[in-house]
């Protein structure tokens, strides 16, 4: 696998080894040592697993206390991905990050703790996977605004298929506020 940084310190995209023949691929997804020397990790509670049609958009989410860390990827479609810097005092508070993630080249988003995420779907239909550090907690689930003027994330999507609860989110400023 190759491990490469994005613009915001924290993220990271993984590039795994593909090998491919006539039959189809094989690649390892996770091998515990190889993530955790690279500081993706530490242990992983959870999987989780959705599937959604073209133009849904899902975000942008996140868990106050004590926040999962994530490790995505599109098992099947095309994404695009985002991962928005929310850490007190980080340089890079408020900007966000995207990359499409596919079923092709299968490459991996690790977001740690301390980020909103969020994905809209680009192909007819898609499926995304993703081992979290921590228990999903509904008592510290948090949302911001998908189309938040502040954090502005450009959204390849015109109208996006959301959730009630996505239609509600909060503005960035307001969650801000509320603390």
């Amino acid at each position: 696998m190759e491990i490469r940084t994005a613009p915001i310190p924290g993220l990271l995209i993984v590039v795994p080894k593909i090998f491919r023949d006539e039959r189809g691929f094989f690649m390892e997804s996770w091998r515990r040592e190889l993530w955790s020397a690279a500081g993706i990790g530490p242990d992983f509670a959870q999987d989780n697993h959705s599937a959604s049609t073209k133009n849904t958009l899902r975000g942008l989410h996140f868990q106050s206390s004590p926040g999962q860390g994530k490790l995505l990827r599109c098992t099947r479609g095309r994404i695009w991905d985002v991962a928005v810097d929310l850490r007190p005092g980080s340089p890079t508070l408020g900007k966000w990050f995207g990359l499409e993630l596919d079923d092709q080249e299968c490459r991996q988003f690790w977001i740690p703790v301390g980020f909103a995420h969020g994905f809209c779907v680009l192909s007819d239909y898609a499926e995304v996977q993703y081992k979290c550090t921590a228990p999903y907690d509904p008592a510290t689930e948090c949302g911001i605004a998908w189309d938040d003027p502040e954090i502005a994330v450009d959204w390849p999507v015109k109208n996006p298929l959301l959730s009630r609860r996505d239609q509600t989110n909060p503005t960035w400023a307001q969650w801000r506020a509320s603390r």
